[in-house]
C-alpha cells in the first residue's frame, strides 16, 4: 500500500523537540541563557573577556568605538592572525594535534596535517611569497579549491599583513577578473586544475583569462593538483612547488607580522547576482574575536575530544569563519573535503 500523500507545508516545519542528555549539558561551555543577560549588561566587558582568549603584542585601549556608519573594534590593539590559529598552538605543545584531516579526489586521497606541519608550510609560503615582494598591505588574490594549500595561502598571507581575497574555485574567469581589479591584486595564487565531484575543473586556464584583464597582477603562483599541462607564462607564472622548496620553515626567519585590531585581513565580495559585486573588509581583531567566540560557544567545541567538520566552501565566509579561522584559532581538529561530498561517515570520523 502506498504511503498518504504529504502536505508540501507539514515538511517545512519542524515540531518535534529533542531534549539533551544531562552529561551533555553538564559538558557544555554555555549551560544556561545567563550568557545573552550578561552580554547584554556589559557589551564591552563580555567581548574583552572574549578577546582575553587571544594572543595579543599590544593590549587595546578602547574595546568599541560606536560611531555609525563606522565602528571599530579593540583600538589601538596590535596581534597577528596566523600566531593565533597556529603558532600560539605550538608554542603551547600541541603541535602533535591534528589541525586538518584532508579528503581529497579521486577517492582514497587523504591527507593528516598536524598544527607543526601547518606552521611549517605557512612559514615557508610566507617566505616565497615575501621573495615575490608580497609584505604588509599586499593585496593578494586565491582561486583555489578545496585543498590544505588553501588554508596555507590564507595564514600566509596574514603572517606577512598582505589582505587576501579568497575568490570560490568554482566562478569563471569574468568573476576572477572583477575581483582582482577591485581589489588591485599583485599576486595570484591558484592550481592547475581542481577537483568537484569527480569533475576536473580548469582553474589556471581561468586564471590566465582572468588575468589578461587585471593589470595590476605580476605574479601567478600555480600549485600542482592534477598534474595537467597548462600554459605557462615565463616571468610571471611561478609553480608553488617551487617557491617554498629552498625556503626556511623556521618561524623566525618569517616573524608573524604585528596588525593594528582594526588592519584589513581580507576582503570577500558578494556574488554580484543583484549587481556589481561587493567587497565585505573584514578586519583583524573585531573579526578574529567574533568568530573564535563563535566557534567555540555556539557550537560547543572541545578542542581536546571533537573532531569538526563544517559542509561550506573556504570560497564563501561561512569557510573562511568557521573552516579556516574560528577552528583554528581554538585549536580544533578539522575535517576538510575537496569535492561536494555527502554527509560524512559518522563511524568512521567518531572513532578518530
Amino acid at each position: 500500500m502506498s504511503a498518504e500523500p504529504q502536505d508540501i507545508d507539514a515538511l517545512l516545519e519542524e515540531r518535534r523537540t529533542i531534549e539533551p542528555s544531562a552529561a551533555f549539558c553538564d559538558s557544555a561551555i554555555v549551560k544556561t541563557e545567563d550568557v545573552y543577560r550578561e552580554a547584554a549588561a556589559d557589551l564591552e566587558g563580555f567581548w574583552a573577556r572574549q578577546a582575553e582568549r587571544l594572543d595579543w603584542f599590544e593590549p587595546w585601549d578602547r574595546v568599541l568605538d560606536w560611531s555609525p556608519p563606522w565602528v571599530k573594534w579593540f583600538e589601538g590593539g596590535k596581534l597577528n592572525v596566523a600566531h593565533n590559529c597556529v603558532d600560539r598552538h605550538v608554542e603551547a605543545g600541541l603541535g602533535d594535534r591534528v589541525a586538518y584531516h584532508w579528503e581529497g579526489e579521486p577517492e582514497g586521497d587523504t591527507e593528516t596535517i598536524t598544527y607543526a606541519r601547518l606552521r611549517a608550510d605557512v612559514v615557508r609560503l610566507a617566505n616565497g611569497l615575501r621573495s615575490l615582494g608580497v609584505g604588509k598591505g599586499t593585496p593578494v588574490g586565491i582561486y583555489m579549491g578545496m585543498v590544505p594549500s588553501l588554508p596555507v595561502a590564507m595564514l600566509a598571507c596574514a603572517r606577512l599583513g598582505a589582505p587576501h581575497t579568497v575568490v570560490f574555485g568554482g566562478f569563471a574567469a569574468e568573476a576572477l577578473a572583477d575581483r582582482l581589479n577591485d581589489m588591485r591584486c599583485q599576486v595570484l595564487i591558484t592550481q592547475d586544475e581542481g577537483w568537484r565531484r569527480g569533475q576536473r575543473v580548469p582553474l589556471k586556464r581561468n586564471a590566465d583569462e582572468a588575468v589578461e584583464r587585471s593589470p595590476t597582477v605580476k605574479h601567478v603562483v600555480v600549485a600542482t593538483r592534477t598534474r595537467a599541462d597548462v600554459p605557462w607564462t615565463e616571468g610571471r607564472d611561478v609553480r608553488f612547488e617551487d617557491l617554498v622548496k629552498d625556503q626556511s620553515d623556521d618561524p623566525a626567519s618569517c616573524p608573524p607580522e604585528p596588525m593594528d585590531a582594526e588592519d584589513l585581513l581580507y576582503l570577500l565580495y558578494t556574488s554580484g547576482t543583484t549587481g556589481k559585486p561587493k567587497g565585505i573588509a573584514h578586519t583583524t581583531g573585531g573579526y578574529l574575536t567574533g568568530v573564535s567566540a563563535t566557534h567555540r560557544m555556539i557550537f560547543d567545541l572541545h578542542p581536546d575530544t571533537d573532531v569538526y567538520w563544517c559542509a561550506a566552501d573556504v570560497g564563501w565566509v561561512t569557510g573562511h569563519s568557521y573552516i579556516v579561522y574560528g577552528p583554528l584559532a581554538n585549536a580544533t581538529t578539522g575535517i576538510m573535503y575537496e569535492g561536494a561530498p555527502d554527509f560524512p561517515d559518522k563511524d568512521r570520523w567518531w572513532s578518530i
